[in-house]
């Protein structure tokens, strides 16, 4: 291989993930002349184009597509080895992706952020939230965080997170109105607030006793795709919520809200990291993984 090409496909690989050569001049830190150079000459030796051009965006042909798709891996080996050799400094570094749902990003990430950044000043720690199951390897992330129930098995998982739990409750003043539910089959006849994934499903709540799993698709005057929304909307009276415990621990515990159905609502495996099986972890991966971990 013409050890130059290594250079210009890092180049080309930037600007596809970017979507512009001032995207990329930024990120590499080099003019946006050089950028397009690069793509240029890289394009005239192979004799094929590999970006299409337009005044509002830059994106790959087909044949650059499927070069980017079988050089990802190896660019990504590079820069593992490129970090690993970093660590003999014992300070992780470089930028770190992950695909992380809201409800994990609220309850088990952001309370220890901080705490994160100070102990390791030298990664750049990226959260995208995606409520739905993402690849990570094709999105692009260094590794993703679920549910255990949901997790793949061709995936290596690390539990970060404690049993969760999730409560049906509702106001006092709604209550006043209504009869409290006994069983799963009661809510038939109850205002029950819903929650919509980003995927455009409605969830259908989950209960199970004794063994015996049961799912409710229930019916109700409010349709919100956020937990802290679906809380507040509770404690206002607008109906029943089923969210985990943790967002409602205050409004319980100072009688804002009433907990019904205890009883079908175990709890289950919480969050977890889980990240594609290689040779070696990356470093700062490493770091997160052993920061977030539960121990024990």
């Amino acid at each position: 291989m013409n050890r130059a090409h290594l250079s210009q496909l890092a180049v080309l690989a930037t600007v596809a993930q970017c979507g512009s050569f001032r995207g990329a001049a930024r990120e590499l830190a080099i003019a946006p002349s050089a950028v397009s150079h690069a793509v240029s000459s890289l394009e005239a030796r192979l004799g094929v184009r590999l970006l299409a051009r337009s005044t509002r965006s830059v994106a790959p042909t087909e044949e650059g597509a499927q070069l980017l798709e079988r050089l990802r891996p190896a660019l990504s080996e590079i820069d593992l080895a490129l970090e690993t050799a970093v660590e003999a400094r014992d300070r992780p570094t470089g930028n770190l992706r992950l695909s992380v749902p809201r409800t994990a990003a609220h309850l088990v990430l952001t309370p220890r952020l901080g705490a994160f950044a100070a102990a390791y000043p030298d990664i750049v720690l990226e959260i995208v939230i995606e409520d739905r199951f993402t690849d990570v390897v094709e999105g692009g992330f260094d590794a993703g965080v679920r549910l255990g129930e949901s997790l793949q098995r061709d995936m290596i998982a690390v539990r970060i997170g404690p049993d969760i739990r999730g409560a049906v409750v509702g106001a006092p003043s709604y209550f006043a109105a209504m009869p409290r539910p006994h069983h799963p089959r009661d809510l038939a006849d109850h205002r029950c607030i819903r929650f919509r994934f980003s995927s455009g499903i409605l969830y259908r709540w989950e209960f199970e006793k004794g063994g015996k799993a049961i799912e409710m698709a229930v019916q109700g005057p409010l349709v919100l795709d956020e937990d802290h929304l679906i809380a507040r909307a509770a404690v206002d009276g607008a109906g029943l919520a089923f969210v985990f415990e943790d967002y409602i621990r205050t409004p319980l515990a100072d009688g804002r809200l009433i907990r019904v159905l205890e009883d079908w609502c175990p709890p289950f495996d919480g969050f977890f990291v889980y990240y594609p099986s290689r040779r070696q972890m990356r470093p700062a991966l490493r770091a997160f993984v052993d920061f977030f971990k539960v121990s024990g």
